[in-house]
């Protein structure tokens, strides 16, 4: 039952204390300082808005199982390498203040800051799932049994013209993953969105996609004054812009969310670990 008169936990108070601090010493401070800053910065994110999903429904990542917390930063890394080796070919965005660190300094402070990227996403989605909001609670299409067979015919095409055909067809590498993976997780019975949207029931991918816009708009946001910082370079789409990101990039968040989600079960699936389960639902 949702209550905002429960009280906000302590580790909620500390996130909160992080963002404060680290946003400050990040837009600030002279010289290189993101490498240290970014990841205790969305440490305070994730850790603030987790508390307000405690007092929301009075359980929330953190107090369910802090181990399964703790796994979703480990399995963040590899998952955010994967675009990286995908930008290797696509050259979509790059890391401005890359030149002052040694390959070995690069991908310790890269992988540590990479490590939050999931933990942002699925505490934002659990959060928008505490609100009950009508228009998204609706019944809408109900996807059909063909879908993952489609699905998965249509990414492994895409992840083929995105790789051979990068300039024209690189958005596709926010879709191509998703497409691919759905329907493996569909087809051996772990966690999948499709049996939901096969009910008609949208909500969970419209908790995702609320709740990646969130994250996207604070990683655009925080990257702005940042140094070392990322910058896009698109072969078309590139204008206009909302901070670094241009415009139409905002769109590729929105599959990005549900590759994360496909990705996450996938692996909780092969190795047999509890699945945070249940949580883009409102309760």
């Amino acid at each position: 039952m949702m209550n905002w008169q429960r009280k906000y936990p302590l580790h909620g108070w500390l996130g909160f204390l992080l963002v404060a601090v680290f946003w400050f010493l990040n837009w600030y401070l002279e010289g290189l300082r993101t490498h240290l800053a970014f990841f205790p910065l969305w440490l305070g994110y994730i850790l603030a808005v987790d508390g307000l999903v405690f007092m929301r429904k009075g359980t929330s990542l953190v107090s369910r199982s802090k181990a399964g917390f703790i796994l979703l930063f480990v399995f963040s890394v590899p998952f955010w390498w994967l675009f990286e080796l995908f930008n290797t070919v696509l050259q979509n965005w790059l890391y401005t203040g890359r030149e002052y660190f040694s390959d070995i300094a690069y991908a310790l402070y890269a992988s540590l800051n990479f490590s939050t990227v999931l933990p942002a996403v699925f505490v934002t989605a659990e959060l928008v799932a505490t609100f009950r909001l009508r228009i998204l609670d609706k019944p809408v299409w109900k996807t059909g049994r063909n879908l993952p067979l489609v699905f998965f015919i249509s990414g492994w095409t895409m992840l083929f013209l995105f790789l051979v055909w990068p300039r024209i067809f690189f958005p596709l590498v926010w879709v191509s993953v998703y497409f691919i993976i759905e329907p493996v997780n569909y087809r051996l019975g772990f966690t999948n969105l499709l049996q939901h949207t096969e009910k008609g029931n949208w909500r969970p991918v419209w908790n995702l996609w609320i709740g990646v816009l969130a994250c996207g708009f604070f990683w655009e946001l925080w990257n702005y004054y940042s140094w070392p910082k990322w910058t896009y370079n698109l072969p078309y789409l590139n204008e206009p812009k909302l901070f670094e990101m241009p415009i139409a990039g905002y769109l590729g968040y929105l599959p990005f969310s549900l590759e994360l989600f496909a990705l996450y079960n996938l692996l909780t699936g092969i190795f047999r670990i509890k699945a945070l389960k249940n949580y883009l639902h409102p309760e």
